[in-house]
This record gives C-alpha cells, sequence and structure tokens, in this order.
C-alpha cells in the first residue's frame, strides 16, 4: 500500500457502541486523567526546574491515555533511539494521539516543538510553559527564526527534540508535504536526524473527530540520517530524504 492510496480501518460511520463507550466511559477518564497528571506536572514544576519529574509524569500520562483510547502500541526499531545521545526526532502527525504514542515510546527527556497557538489555551499552555517546550508560530518568518534558534540551542545543550515537520495534523491520513525546520534544526546543530512512521494512530482519533476507535497502533524508528558536514543550503535536501524514509516505513 503506499500512501497515495491510504485507506482508513476506522469505520464509517462510527459504529453506535463505540459512540457510546467513547462517550460514557473512555473521554471521561481520559479527560480526568489528563486533568490529573497536568495538576501533579503543574504543582512539581514549582519545585523542580529540569523537568525530569515533568517528564516522568507526561510518560505515564502517555500510556494511560493510550490505554483509555483503546491504542495497543507497538513498536519497531526501538533500539536506534539510544543510538545518538542527542537528535531531532520527527515523525508524520495523524492524531491528537501522536503525542501520547510519542511520550509512551521516546525513553529519555526531551522537548518538542508545537505550534504557539496551543500556548494561549488554558492548562495545557501552562503546562507546556512550565516544561520547557518550544512554540513556534509558522505565520511569521521572523519569529519562526527565533523560535528555531530557541531549538538549536536546546540541541546544543544536550537536549533532544522532537518535531512533527508536517506542521499540522493530516486532514485524510495522507502524508502532507514537510516543512524544513526539522532539517534546519539538525543541519544547525549537527545532530542525526531520525524519521519516525506513526501507523494506525489516525484510526484511532483523526481530525475532526470526538470518538476513539479502538485498534492496533505502531511508532517504528528508522535509520538516523547523519547531518555531518551538511550546510543550510541542503536543508530543502535534507527535508525530502526524511519524508522519503517516513513514507516507505508508512508503505511496509
Amino acid at each position: 500500500m503506499t500512501q497515495s492510496t491510504f485507506k482508513s480501518r476506522r469505520p464509517h460511520p462510527m459504529p453506535r457502541f463505540h459512540r457510546w463507550r467513547t462517550n460514557a466511559l473512555q473521554a471521561p477518564f481520559f479527560l480526568l486523567w489528563t486533568a490529573l497528571c497536568g495538576s501533579c506536572s503543574l504543582f512539581f514544576s514549582l519545585f523542580e526546574k529540569s523537568g525530569r519529574i515533568q517528564h516522568r509524569i507526561a510518560r505515564v500520562w502517555a500510556k494511560g491515555s493510550l490505554f483509555f483510547a483503546g491504542g495497543n502500541l507497538t513498536v519497531r526499531g526501538a533500539e536506534r533511539l539510544r543510538q545518538h545521545p542527542v537528535a531531532v526526532y520527527a515523525a508524520n502527525h495523524t492524531s491528537y494521539m501522536d503525542t501520547p504514542v510519542i511520550f509512551s515510546t521516546l525513553p529519555f527527556q526531551f522537548r518538542i516543538l508545537a505550534k504557539r497557538e496551543l500556548w494561549t489555551m488554558p492548562f495545557i499552555g501552562w503546562h507546556l510553559n512550565r516544561s520547557g517546550q518550544i512554540p513556534i508560530d509558522t505565520e511569521n518568518s521572523h519569529t519562526t527564526l527565533s523560535s528555531l534558534g530557541a531549538g538549536v540551542k536546546a540541541l546544543r545543550a544536550g537536549m533532544p527534540l522532537f518535531v512533527f515537520p508536517e506542521g499540522s495534523r493530516t486532514p485524510d491520513g495522507v502524508l502532507q508535504p514537510f516543512l524544513a525546520g526539522a532539517a534546519f534544526l539538525a543541519i544547525r546543530a549537527q545532530v542525526p536526524l531520525v524519521p519516525i512512521a506513526l501507523k494506525g494512530v489516525y484510526d484511532l482519533l483523526p481530525m475532526h473527530t470526538r470518538h476513539f476507535y479502538p485498534c492496533d497502533v505502531t511508532l517504528q524508528v528508522g535509520e538516523p540520517i547523519a547531518t555531518t558536514g551538511m550546510t543550510i543550503r541542503q536543508a530543502d535536501e535534507l527535508t525530502a530524504r526524511l519524508r522519503a524514509a517516513i513514507e516507505a516505513m508508512l508503505a511496509e
């Protein structure tokens, strides 16, 4: 199957049982769990500035969130996640549940580049700010460069980064065009760029839906792409290699 012939396993319309289960059980538990973990994270952020405790709480939240959503996670190529002490990790963006999948899997503390709009949301924005995540404004080139600069600084300080190169979730499950931010970060910091393919997460909770569809999801880690000796002029070339690697994993 190629990305151009992608077909979701999610039934349409959603069966009444799945809608009832989401509304009566899964969504309430998911929201309560998120509020509980988020409150704990905010509390500990008042005393602990390194982010280690917050990251541990985020991992607990992520695993619980997948459980409540009905996502059965399989990880392939996990050994590549520890191949380099610092790297830029980049994955396709398919669902609200991509973030729990990522936090459940990456076995180290990292920072995420996320849309600046999230920082304006009550509670979510507070948590993102207190946990040291990096906001990025894709509509303002000056602000984008400033945000990327903060990302490069974090990488050079030894903190891995995670990026969704598409910038936003896919509306139909098909891989969207990639922005060059991930490649820019990896080249500027001279660290590897690691492709990650998320499969099945779109079926779990795609864009513009509010009902979970319990299913198998897979996170597959590709071979790291070295950037040593590359220059910013090669950012588009590296972005194309990244997208091709993720597309190939999705097509397997």
